[in-house]
This record gives C-alpha cells, structure tokens and sequence, in this order.
C-alpha cells in the first residue's frame, strides 16, 4: 500500500515536498513514478526513480525544478518540487513496480500498484 502525503495551497515560486510511503513492503526493492493529473487533463508522469536509485527521470516540463528521492530506512520516496508554477497544480500520486526500463518510467501503464493521490494547488 502506498499513501501520498504533503500536498498543500503554495504561492507560485514556492515549494513543497511530497512523501511517499509504504506499508507492506519494502520500498527500495520498486521502482517509483511521480504523477499528476489536472482537471480535465491526462495523468502524466512528473519523475520516476529506479531500483537502487539506479536512474532518475523527468520532463522537460519539470526538469531542474523537481528532485526525486528515496530513504529506504523509512520506505518512503520523495518529491522535492521547486519553483512552482500555476501549471504544477493537480492531484499528485505515487506509483510502484518491481521492474521497469528507464525508457518507460514515465509511463502510468507501467506501475502497478498507486496511492490515492495528494492534492497541489499552486496560486498566481
């Protein structure tokens, strides 16, 4: 089981972190996508992280303003977001899987386990 946590109402320039934790299992053994959906938008993949921090991914849309983490003490990915835009705003969900290609780590299809989503409003 995983459960987001850490979305909150931030100014645009702010930031915030997400957390990501598990239950269940140990994290460090999945790989771990970041993703959000806007109203009215598809989810899309915002960072993903390998086993073993083997890789790390992002968007242009994100690139140098999101950093993906992990503490594998505490079975929890983060997601450090910087600079928020407006843009950034939606509900924010972490995903898992055993295996997966860096070449489709942003993809949602890929994962098979999701948390419920964390909510990010980010105001002009």
């Amino acid at each position: 089981q995983l459960v987001e946590s850490g979305g909150d109402l931030v100014q645009a320039g702010g930031s915030l972190r997400l957390s990501c934790a598990a239950s269940g299992a140990a994290l460090k053994n999945y790989a771990v996508g970041w993703f959000r959906q806007a109203p009215g938008k598809e989810r899309e993949g915002v960072s993903c992280i390998g086993v073993a921090e083997g890789f790390t991914k992002y968007p242009d849309s994100v690139k140098d303003r999101f950093t993906i983490s992990r503490d594998n003490t505490k079975s929890t990915v983060y997601l450090q977001m910087d600079s928020l835009k407006p843009d950034d705003t939606g509900i924010y969900y972490c995903a898992a899987t055993l295996s997966i290609r860096s070449s489709g780590c942003l993809a949602p299809d890929s994962y098979t386990t999701w948390g419920q989503g964390t909510q990010v409003t980010v105001s002009s």
